[in-house]
């Protein structure tokens, strides 16, 4: 049997669709910036954005990443922990980003094995995630932003590499 023919396996219930879609999301991303040659990570490819996360691939990796963290931090911290996120790191790399990128993915896998199902729901505003950004989530809003996120950014560098001369 190759490769296409093995079935693919899913996690169980509702905590593995979203992190089975989680990691699909991971798996794409990753697939679009792997081929970007370092020496691209810093060239700036849009100089009119006032949003310093988004003025080059490297800057979008980097935001990525540290946003990957925050929305896993913020979901275990929903346990009673007090954790903050991993400081902001620039790599000049892509190797280093996607393993930064597996180890979010992993990270955020550890945090859902202290969850079941039905804690994914909170009707109740109050015991909701609320975000530095202002909007409060519960567990399965949040993972959907994340998911969301990536995809949103995985957008924006396929248009970046379209850009004349960008490689």
């Amino acid at each position: 049997m190759d490769e296409k023919t093995i079935p693919k396996k899913y996690r169980p219930g509702a905590i593995g669709a979203l992190l089975d879609e989680y990691e699909r999301a991971i798996t794409d991303f990753k697939k679009v910036i792997e081929v970007i040659p370092d020496h691209a990570l810093t060239i700036v490819l849009d100089p009119k954005t006032t949003d310093e996360n988004c003025k080059s691939i490297q800057t979008i990796l980097t935001h990525v990443v540290y946003a990957g963290y925050g929305y896993a931090t913020y979901i275990q911290n929903v346990k009673g922990h007090n954790r903050a996120r991993p400081d902001k790191t620039f790599h000049l790399t892509i190797p280093k980003y996607l393993r930064d990128l597996d180890a979010i993915f992993y990270f955020t896998e550890n945090i859902f094995g202290e969850f079941k199902d039905a804690e994914l729901d909170q009707p109740d505003d109050s015991l909701k995630i609320k975000t530095h950004w202002g909007i409060s989530y519960d567990i399965e809003q949040i993972t959907e932003h994340a998911i969301v996120h990536i995809l949103r950014h995985r957008r924006q560098i396929e248009k970046f590499k379209l850009l004349p001369g960008y490689f």
